[in-house]
Formats: structure tokens, sequence, C-alpha cells
């Protein structure tokens, strides 16, 4: 085997088709092997000699894609220092773009604790981390191109690469829970009929279970526990170490069927946890440089995420990890965004969360991150981290403000009008001031991390017995209601309103201004038996039921029509927020109206009604002066929204003939109508319209 110099750029492993470049950072080795590995496991050391701006590197000629490797870093280890280089650890490659876990590594170790750091140190060398593995760079993407699919018009659909495809018949077996499950036709067809134009995945980074959970026969199933940032899952491919080209080729079906893929990636913090954590990567090649570290004492680590460590976004070194990682996944994986798992941490350079923070100096300069779709998760852990509406134009952001806002008018509870009118028109209290439109708004109801819909509806208190935690995980605030009876029942008035109240909730979800996101399964009444913190739970509690697929048909069907009604209608995803004014001159409507059940135009008091339980919005079709992709004006019909969250039937008078002559019923969540085009009765300007207890009626202008 020839050792050759090398180049300091790029970092990892690099082949080319006739060896392969190895370069790794550290700032404190004193040295630092390579370490290859055979088929049977024997180690071959090399010294990588030449080092340049602290990147120690070497070529190998005649090393190609599948070795095995990793690195032994010899070095200080005073962990009060926040020095920490052990070279009996074989360390995991930060850029390493496959690894492969487990095999040689002794699990029993991983993420246990011990009250002496020392001790901990001599256990934990007793086995080894994953291996890394050199890839090839070859794939043939064919004419795939990224979908581009605008903000206004997406439909993002939140899944679990394992949970989405597990129970599926019409996956074959060896490939449910794999990425090739999530491109089978059969998946896909689901996803087109639903019109859902993004799958937004949770962690396909590589991801480790701790201790503690695998000793109670549990494991780290959401995967929010990264130890590799360019290596998709190993455990997501159905055959082993072909994990790299089964993600492409997934991401080239769901391409082929105009269909995104946005990751939740996870560069808060790493599995490598607290002091007591174990040393499988970073930890052991530039502690400080990687962590962020308690000053007064730099054993210790700062914690702004709840596991124990959270990665330093003051180095240079780990920003670069950071950005290096966002732009191999959209030049070389092709995906089309990214979901940022305790976003606000990314923000925090020193104490408190800063919007002005280099990284996102780096996102907006930077000419492919910044070109893809990028959402926050506008919260951590730390003091003053709940951010919503505080990221940057460039961003969009989960909006938590519209979920527990909606939850709490279906559910009846004390809230006022106003601040639901302001969350289905696109947060504008939010988002408006920094320049920034609707869809700046990522609206959700559910997600992976609470209940199902169906749970929603269906618990009032968690039930998280599952989890091993005696309830102690788990939000307590769930906004939910349980529409009488706690859990399953065979009472046709609490099943029938449980119907009826899923129905509102998606159609409030789909015809609210902003981008709209489904939890996987949710269109099927998938439940979690009232679990709302399933991160654990590697089996049925978490993967989608498919058998509902009939039983639910209806629902489904529901959320297929919303989706087409909300495409063909621009008026329920503009770009722009209402002014409730006439927008050009001329005009003697503006672009929304908003009126009591009596048909009078609402009250200062009226919209600081606590008690206040529907309302109706008029959005002019006629006011959305904004243009397609061809640059002519949009004009839409115009249409009448009318919320009823009161248990008893309301009486709605319509708005006079100033908002139109007539009104036909094209959505109703009573009966689960939704048309395509106006039909049935018409109810004249003024007229008496009624609008079952707890439902939902869209009306469209009739035109002459």
């Amino acid at each position: 085997m020839r050792t050759w110099p090398g180049s300091a750029y790029p970092l990892g492993a690099t082949h080319d088709g006739v060896g392969t470049n190895f370069a790794l950072f550290s700032e404190v080795a004193d040295k630092v092997e390579l370490c290859l590995f055979d088929d049977d496991g024997q180690e071959t050391r090399v010294t990588l000699e030449e080092v340049d701006g602290f990147v120690h590197h070497g070529y190998l000629q005649g090393v190609g894609p599948g070795q095995r490797y990793g690195y032994r870093v010899h070095g200080p280890y005073d962990p009060a220092q926040g020095l920490r280089c052990n070279p009996q650890k074989l360390l995991i490659d930060p850029y390493a773009k496959a690894i492969d876990d487990g095999i040689g590594w002794d699990e029993s170790l991983f993420g246990h604790t011990f009250d002496d750091p020392d001790q901990r140190n001599d256990l934990d060398s007793a086995g080894h981390a994953p291996y890394s593995l050199v890839t090839g760079p070859w794939f043939e993407w064919a004419d795939d191109r990224l979908p581009r699919t605008p903000y206004h018009r997406s439909v993002i659909y939140e899944a679990h690469v394992k949970g989405l495809t597990m129970q599926h018949p019409g996956v074959p077996e060896e490939l449910r829970g794999t990425y090739a499950g999530i491109a089978h036709p059969v998946v896909i067809e689901h996803l087109q009929k639903l019109g859902v134009t993004a799958l937004e995945l949770l962690p396909v980074h590589q991801f480790l279970t701790d201790g503690a959970l695998r000793e109670k026969g549990l494991s780290n199933y959401w995967g929010y526990n990264t130890i590799g940032f360019f290596a998709p899952h190993d455990a997501f491919a159905s055959r082993p170490g072909h994990q790299v080209e089964e993600f492409k080729a997934m991401v080239r079906a769901l391409h082929q069927a105009g269909i995104e893929v946005i990751l939740d990636v996870v560069y808060n913090h790493t599995a490598e946890g607290n002091h007591l954590g174990p040393t499988l990567s970073m930890k052991g090649i530039d502690n400080a440089s990687y962590y962020r570290l308690v000053e007064d004492d730099q054993q210790f680590y700062m914690d702004y995420t709840g596991t124990g460590n959270s990665l330093n976004v003051r180095s240079p070194h780990t920003l670069q990890l950071i950005m290096d990682s966002l732009r191999y996944w959209v030049t070389e994986m092709h995906v089309d965004g990214f979901r940022f798992d305790l976003a606000a941490t990314l923000a925090r350079e020193f104490y408190d969360v800063d919007k002005l923070a280099t990284f996102f100096e780096l996102v907006q300069q930077d000419p492919v991150v910044s070109q893809v779709k990028l959402i926050a998760e506008p919260w951590d852990v730390g003091p003053g981290g709940y951010q919503v509406g505080g990221f940057p134009p460039l961003w969009t952001e989960w909006n938590g403000e519209y979920r527990d806002v909606v939850r709490d008018f279906w559910r009846g509870a004390p809230s006022t009008l106003g601040e639901f009118a302001s969350r289905i028109t696109g947060s504008s209290d939010l988002y408006q001031d920094n320049g920034r439109r609707p869809y700046a708004s990522i609206n959700f109801i559910t997600a992976h991390d609470g209940f199902t819909l169906a749970d929603l509806v269906s618990y009032e208190q968690k039930h998280n017995e599952a989890n091993g935690e005696d309830g102690r995980d788990g939000a307590d605030d769930n906004r939910s209601w349980n529409c009488g009876v706690e859990g399953p029942t065979d009472d046709p008035e609490v099943r029938e309103l449980r119907i009826r109240q899923r129905r509102n909730l998606l159609t409030t979800l789909l015809l609210s201004q902003g981008v709209p996101m489904i939890l996987h399964g949710d269109e099927l009444g998938r439940t979690q038996g009232g679990n709302n913190n399933a991160y654990c739970q590697d089996n049925e509690v978490s993967w989608v039921d498919w058998s509902l697929l009939e039983s639910d048909a209806e629902l489904v069907q529901l959320v297929a029509d919303l989706t087409a009604f909300r495409r063909d209608h621009p008026v329920f995803r503009r770009r722009r927020f209402f002014e409730g004014k006439p927008v050009r001159k001329g005009d003697e409507l503006g672009d929304i109206a908003w009126f009591t059940p009596s048909g009078e135009e609402m009250t200062e008091q009226n919209w600081e009604d606590d008690f206040g339980r529907a309302i109706v919005a008029f959005l002019n079709g006629e006011a959305i002066v904004e243009r397609d992709e061809r640059g002519e004006r949009l004009v839409d019909d115009s249409f009448l929204m009318a919320f009823n969250a009161h248990h008893e039937d309301i009486e709605l008078t319509l708005p006079g003939p100033d908002h139109g002559p007539g009104w036909q019923l094209v959505i109703d969540t009573h009966t689960g109508l939704v048309r395509s085009e106006p039909g049935g009765d018409v109810v004249p300007a003024h007229g008496a319209f009624t609008l079952p207890a707890r439902s939902v009626a869209v009306l469209q202008l009739v035109t002459p």
C-alpha cells in the first residue's frame, strides 16, 4: 500500500478512482493514525505525517469504496482543560460519508455513565466505535432535477423512513423500513394521491441508541442522536453497505414523481453526550473545538438541547463542518431542503439566541444552501429559546403558535377570535415586520413530537407507560380534547364527533395561509394509544398501520380533495399578507373581511370576546394582485369560510349584496363534502345558512 502526502482539502475520505485521500482536522493532536480494517477486523495503522492548518492528511493508493477505517488521535488527556485525546479509542471520521454501525463495537459500553470520568474513559476504551466507510462518488442520476416547488404551492408530509413503510402490505418484506421501501411505487402513489409536494424525513444522518434505552429493550427510534453528519443511517438500507446508493435512488424516484425531499437535521448536539458519555468521534479528536464547554470547568458541557452537549457554533471548524454537510446533501445527495432541529441553539454564539449569529450569515451568502428550503424548529431548551417569528427572512419556521391556537379553538378553550384569525391568515403579527411572507409559517397541528391527530381528539392525558419513565416524559400541555371519553370507545356519538373534529382540523390546516404540514398516518387515523412521546418505540406504536387505509378511506379522500382544492384556488395560498382594505384604485371591497354569525362586520369588542366560538371570513378572489409563473395576474373566485366550534348549530346570516349576490356550498366538514365545483342550492345575500355544531363550511361566490 503506497502512501502519498495527499491534500488537506476536502476533509474526510475522498476516492478518485485510483486511491483515497484522507484528511482530519485536529488542533490539539500530536499525531493522527489512520486505521484500516480488513474483512476479518485486522487493523493496519498509517500515520498521517502531513499537517497543514491543523489538518492531518495523506493519500493511499489502491484504497477504494467499502474500505473500513477510523482514526486514533494521540494528544493530551486533561478533561478539566477540555482535552480528551485517547489513542486507545478508534474514532469515527466526522466527515465519513457512510458508517458501518456496530461491527467490532462493544455496544454494551455505549451510554453507560460512571461517577469517575477516568473510570469511564478506561472502560469505554475496551471497545471501539463503528467503522467509517470509504464511498465512491458514482451514481446514475439520469436527468434528475430538483422540483423546486415554491413554498406557497407546497404541502409537506412529515414521515419516518421505517415507520412509514414497515407495515405496508404492498411493499416487499425485504424493503420495508428502508429507503428502497419509500421509493416503492405504492408509497409514492399514496403521497401523490394526497397531493403531497415534499416528504420531510425524520433524521437520516447516522445515529445511535444509548445504553439506557437499550437496557429497557427500547431504541432511539426518532433518530435525534446523530454521530455522522454526512452518512445516511445504515439501518435504513435494505442491503448492508449500500445506504448511500439506496438513499440516492429514493431521492431520484421521489423527484420523478414531483416530490421534494426535506431532511430533519440535528446540528445542535451529538450522540457523545455529556462528560460521562462515550468518546466516539469529535470528543476524542478536538473536544474544545467541536463542543461548547463550561468556561470555568471545561470537563463539563453546555447543554441547550437537553441531551448532554451542544455543538460549538463559535468555532470556525464546527461551522465549516455544518456548512460542508449541508452542501454535500444538496450537491451530492440531491435533497431539496432541511428542517433544523432546535435551531435556536445554532444562534447561541455566546449565551443568548442571536439572529445575527455567524451561522445565519454563512447560510445567507452560501450559493448552494441559500437556494433550498430552510425550515427552523425555532426553539431550544435554553433561556430565551422560544423564538417563533424571530428567524431571518431567508428562513421559514415551524409555527408553534399556529398549532396551539388552532387546537384551542377546536377544543373550545377560551381564546380570542382575533388570534385564531391571525393564525389561519399567515400569522402576519409574527412574520410581516421583517419582510417575510405568509409562507414563512409552516403550519402544523400534529408532528412526530406529541399526539397523532386521532389521539388529539381521543385523549386528554398522555399515556407513555411503555417508555419506561413512569409518565415523566412527554408534554403535559397537549391542548387536546377526548370528545367525552378517554381513549377507545364504542359510543357512536363520540366516534362520529371525533371523525368530524379530525375533518375540522385538517380542513383548517389545508385552507390556512402558509405552508401546511401533515404528520404521516394522520390521514389514516393512526393512533399511538395516547403516547405523546414515542421517540423510543420502534414498533407498532409508531409504525403506520396501513390496514386503516380501507376503514379510513373517506379521510384519505378528504385530504386529497382538500389539497386539490387548495391547488386550484390561489386565494388559499397567497404570497402576500391580507391588508383588509382595497388593494387597487377603484376597488370597493377589501381583500378580506370578517363577519359575526349575524352577518355584521366584526367590531373590536367582537375580536376580544374570549368566548367567541364562530366566525366568518370573506376572501376576495379579485384582490390577489399576484402573478403566476407566466407573469399573468392571478384571479380567483371569492369564498366565505365559516367556522363553528360551538357545541350547537348556528344560524348564519350571510353578508349583503356588496360581497356577492349568492353563495353555494363547496366544503362541509359535517358531512365530509368537498366539491371541486359549486353545486347545490344557492344561498342569497343576507340569506340564512345553518352551520352545524363543530364544523367548517366553505361557500363559493355564484357568478352571474
